[in-house]
């Protein structure tokens, strides 16, 4: 099933075009890599998928529906800085994500915090930088969405937290669901990914299944990525 579709998405700004004719179909029950440099447009795709901006022109479909209300629900979210509040006790954003997102498992979330021995007693500004990446992603995978977006969700974290986090993913999305993973860590996440998409200057260079690029270049898919990048 075509969850998620661009037709010539295309984002300007001025004379600078951040995203140019992006043709992208992607299916349920995946997990794909989002992958490129810095200002390939990356983030830029991210916030037209999730609604936070619009197209200069193309158009992007939800399960057959333009982006809009019901797509936000249909899709949960975890952006590339910190956005909860310092003061907030984990247990009064979990009763916030529950008011807010119909789709929302308390029960869930509280399972993952007590696995990690997370209080949710404790205010957010308490936690260390680990834990309060932990606790945004308990929150976002505590959703039952149809797609999951996660912008750079093991950026800034130890080794082990990145083990947690990936087994966290794996273990808690709905299984038709798919995942949408935008990383510089490729060798952390690609045991995990069904597919990759590489974004360079705005355009879509790849997309393609992870074992058909192993088995055709015999090679790592970040090994490949350098190649492409330069990096």
């Amino acid at each position: 099933m075509t969850l998620l579709e661009c037709k010539e998405l295309t984002k300007t700004y001025g004379s600078f075009s951040a995203l140019s004719n992006i043709n992208l179909q992607i299916e349920s029950g995946h997990i794909i890599g989002l992958l490129g440099p810095n200002g390939s447009g990356k983030t830029t795709l991210i916030k037209l998928i999730t609604g936070l901006l619009a197209p200069t022109s193309g158009t992007i479909y939800i399960q057959e529906e333009p982006v809009g209300i019901a797509s936000k629900n249909l899709i949960s979210y975890l952006p590339d800085h910190t956005y909860l509040s310092e003061h907030m006790r984990v247990q009064d954003m979990i009763r916030f994500f529950e008011d807010f997102y119909e789709n929302f498992d308390s029960e869930r979330a509280y399972d993952m915090l007590e696995k990690l021995k997370i209080d949710p007693r404790h205010r957010f500004k308490t936690f260390s930088k680990d834990t309060k990446e932990k606790v945004q992603l308990i929150l976002v995978m505590s959703r039952r969405a149809g797609l999951y977006i996660l912008d750079e969700p093991i950026a800034g974290v130890d080794p082990a937290a990145r083990d947690y986090i990936l087994q966290t993913i794996l273990s808690n999305c709905n299984e038709d669901a798919t995942i949408l993973i935008s990383t510089h860590l490729i060798s952390d996440i690609e045991n995990i990914l069904d597919e990759v998409i590489f974004i360079q200057n705005g355009r879509l260079h790849t997309h393609a299944s992870v074992d058909d690029l192993r088995q055709k270049d015999r090679k790592s898919i970040d090994t490949l990525f350098r190649e492409v990048f330069k990096c």
